[in-house]
């Protein structure tokens, strides 16, 4: 068992020093590897005056270091790769000028956020080379972790994997936590989880091909706030650790090497009702998570993410256009993983979090958090059904392959119409053979049922981002107010964001 001790004095003889980057020792969980300081997102509380707060956000291009002695071309926000922490104060009115410094369009999307349509950063919000967008809206969500993201019409994929992405904390306006770790950057970590492929000469390689489009693009590199293989040193008795699965399209079950339990506390849209005791948690993209680790033990703690199953052996590779030695037949790339014996994948380390010698004592943790609503079926006035599908073969490419119920996106269709002030019950069917993440704008929403069955106590609370198995039913429950336009539309789309970009989405308004 591995001790704080000779874990600061590095093992095997390599030092393992924790106060600056680039210091190095053998992974855990990979060999070999790189250690690095975790970076930490900067903090970005906005300039406030008695009316807003104000954010200025510049998407850029940049060039960044993740290989040691190998240069990555980026993009980010106010800086060369992912963009700052926002912190927003509930009931504040926050203002955020985005200027966009790239030679192509994009937008940025505030996602699990009930805002205004002409403020939600879809692609009818487009910002232009050289062009300033303003959002202005009130920040109504419970506290938790969002996030910010390009939703470019076509072009969501390859823009948030060369770095268009960041954090949002959103937390009551005295910011007493309710007796959680609030220390930013000390007790209260964001972590942003990405996977990636590097070429030998350090760049990206985001490719298009059938496979690309059918599975999502994959990496066999996990970036963790744009660092690879990080380390931590906790000062603290309990860390809470912000969890968010930023990756194009990679699930993670998320875990700790020793098996050590953690306490989750919250989801996408706000804390659980109480703390739940978990040792394993499942996130596709766009979820997430916030966890509390104890580390009053005093041992380190690796914390690790395995890929899951993504549907491929549900299929003839043969169908994609790939023959058995896993090269695509059409000659575009040679695919590319870190694969394990048997095909699978091994698990990615994520975190390794050390205790300093002393730690401070942290405060019990709440036996309640938040009072949710109850879950009442009858309150919904309408029932809207969704199937996810996807096609097989070569009319993919000509973006018909990905439907919701048996349509491709078409940015001139409104596909539903929904009206102010009521509840619904959506009834989301997976009928693809492979997993599909299903993200509704506008809305926090609650699960109804999985197949029938409640769903687990973990997914109790305020969600914009579900998970569904092939052939998986699920039933969500959801209520729109305060905002209307019968106009500007919302987004549903599958969250893997090549499906995304290659149709699996549809529209709907809000109207009086």
């Amino acid at each position: 068992m591995l001790n704080r001790r000779n874990t600061l004095l590095g093992i095997g003889g390599l030092p393992l020093t924790l106060g600056g980057c680039g210091q190095t020792q053998p992974a855990l969980g990979q060999s070999p590897s790189k250690r690095n300081l975790l970076k930490i997102p900067t903090l970005l509380s906005g300039e406030k005056t008695a009316a807003l707060t104000e954010y200025n956000l510049t998407v850029q291009t940049g060039t960044s270091t993740f290989l040691e002695g190998r240069s990555t071309s980026t993009m980010g926000i106010n800086q060369a790769y992912l963009g700052p922490t926002l912190k927003m104060d509930i009931g504040s009115t926050v203002r955020i000028n985005v200027k966009n410094t790239l030679q192509e369009d994009t937008t940025l999307h505030w996602h699990g956020f009930h805002v205004p349509a002409k403020y939600d950063g879809t692609p009818h919000q487009t910002i232009a080379p050289g062009k300033t967008w303003t959002a202005q809206f009130e920040v109504r969500q419970k506290p938790s972790l969002f996030w910010y993201h390009s939703h470019a019409h076509k072009q969501a994929g390859p823009q948030v994997y060369r770095g268009l992405a960041g954090p949002i904390i959103v937390q009551e306006p005295d910011n007493t936590g309710s007796g959680l770790p609030i220390d930013y950057g000390v007790d209260d970590v964001p972590l942003i989880v990405q996977d990636r492929l590097f070429g030998k000469n350090g760049e990206f390689i985001y490719a298009r091909s059938m496979h690309d489009i059918m599975m999502g693009v994959q990496g066999d590199t996990l970036l963790v706030n744009g660092v690879v293989d990080p380390v931590f040193e906790c000062k603290s008795d309990l860390m809470r650790l912000r969890l968010l699965n930023g990756s194009n399209a990679r699930i993670y079950d998320f875990e700790f090497e020793t098996q050590q339990s953690f306490l989750m506390i919250a989801s996408d849209g706000g804390p659980l009702e109480e703390p739940i005791k978990m040792s394993k948690l499942r996130l596709s993209p766009g979820e997430r998570a916030e966890l509390l680790v104890d580390m009053s033990h005093g041992q380190p703690q690796q914390l690790m993410a395995a890929p899951t199953s993504n549907g491929m052996g549900m299929m003839d590779e043969g169908m994609m256009g790939r023959d058995m030695m896993g090269r695509d037949k059409m000659g575009e790339r040679w695919w590319r993983g870190n694969n394990g014996r048997d095909g699978q994948m091994s698990a990615f380390n994520v975190l390794l979090i050390v205790p300093n010698e002393t730690l401070n004592p942290s405060p019990s943790v709440p036996a309640t958090l938040m009072r949710h609503a109850s879950i009442n079926p009858a309150a919904a006035v309408k029932t809207r059904q969704f199937v996810l599908q996807m096609g097989m073969g070569m009319g993919m490419r000509a973006g018909n392959g990905f439907t919701i119920n048996g349509r491709s996106m078409d940015m001139g269709r409104i596909d539903e119409r929904v009206k102010l002030n009521t509840t619904e019950l959506w009834d989301v069917q997976n009928a693809s053979w492979m997993p599909h993440p299903f993200h509704v704008h506008d809305v926090q929403f609650r699960i109804l049922d999985r197949n029938g069955k409640p769903p687990a106590a973990h997914e109790s609370g305020l969600k914009d981002t579900v998970l569904l198995s092939p052939r998986e039913r699920v039933r969500l429950l959801l209520s729109f107010k305060d905002y209307a336009d019968p106009d500007t539309p919302y987004m549903y789309h599958c969250h893997i964001l090549e499906h995304e970009d290659a149709g699996m989405m549809g529209q709907f308004v809000v109207q009086s």
